[in-house]
């Protein structure tokens, strides 16, 4: 805990190659989902501020995309200055690195890692890792490496050391007071949110056959007590994509929209009716102005 009665409060940033663990450890840091998980890397694709108010201290932290080194395009130049825009404007930054590996997309994140932060290195699933013994001489090149102010090996999914990395962070922020209200867990809307756990079920259940040419809009969205009615439209590349994501019989699609519609109804704790459409926008993810019309930063 604090170890002052000040109340605290501060911008966390965590970052780290894609698919080290960032968005799961900030959802388990956070207590609730606010970033969408998959297996596939690229799969966080924008800025999400996640907030947790604990006794006097505020972390507001901030997840971002896995910083892409071995593609170019419009997508990833844009992920890569999400990245660097949120080192640049943090208090305290939480370097993620998957325990026991170190790969050149690690190597690339050190030059990013601005010199007058504070750098807290963290090994994320140390519960998969099958010889604990070596995580010593595994701290010890990486801390040869950069000078990190603090390592903390954690478990998101089996909440080991989660509060010690909290404490970590926690004395390292400025004094000041909260930022948001004390129940508050994001900065993004219920909308933006919907959306996220709908392009979360096309990864998972299509992924492999249409990685990264879907994104999703929400068209409308009409809210009274007898629920929420969510227009949504799944934007694609191209039209051969279309029956990738229907499947045979629409069964692709109407499994999607049903594991979404589920999880969107358990965090509004109340009935959703989701209609969800297939638009072709040719080359979206290759033009900054798509990217903007669709609401990326």
């Amino acid at each position: 805990m604090s170890t002052s009665n000040q109340q605290r409060c501060g911008f966390v940033a965590i970052v780290g190659r894609p698919n080290v663990g960032k968005s799961t450890l900030t959802n388990a840091l956070i207590g609730a989902k606010i970033s969408i998980v998959s297996r596939k890397s690229q799969t966080t694709r924008h800025r999400i501020q996640g907030v947790l108010t604990r006794d006097n201290q505020q972390f507001v932290f901030i997840d971002t995309p896995g910083f892409q080194t071995r593609h170019g395009g419009a997508m990833n130049r844009m992920m890569n200055r999400v990245v660097t825009q949120a080192l640049s404007e943090v208090d305290v930054v939480v370097h993620v690195v998957e325990a026991g590996k170190w790969s050149a997309g690690d190597e690339n994140m050190l030059p990013l890692l601005p010199q007058n932060k504070q750098v807290i290195l963290v090994l994320s699933k140390i519960d998969a890792l099958k010889n604990k013994a070596a995580l010593f001489d595994f701290t010890a090149k990486l801390i040869a490496k950069y000078p990190y102010d603090a390592v903390v090996p954690v478990s998101a999914l089996k909440d080991t050391q989660l509060d010690i990395l909290l404490d970590e962070i926690a004395q390292r922020l400025p004094v000041g007071e909260f930022m948001f209200d004390e129940d508050a867990l994001t900065d993004r809307s219920m909308r933006f949110i919907a959306a996220e756990i709908l392009r979360e079920k096309i990864f998972r259940l299509v992924g492999d056959e249409l990685p990264y040419s879907s994104t999703v809009l929400i068209e409308d969205w009409q809210e009274d007590d007898q629920g929420v009615r969510i227009n949504a439209c799944v934007v694609v590349e191209r039209e051969a994509h279309k029956p990738i994501l229907l499947g045979a019989g629409g069964q692709h699609m109407k499994r999607i929209a049903s594991e979404a519609r589920q999880e969107i109804r358990a965090m509004l704790e109340k009935p959703v009716f989701l209609e969800v459409f297939i638009k072709v926008r040719k080359g979206w993810s290759e033009h900054e102005g798509a990217l903007r019309d669709l609401g990326y930063e």
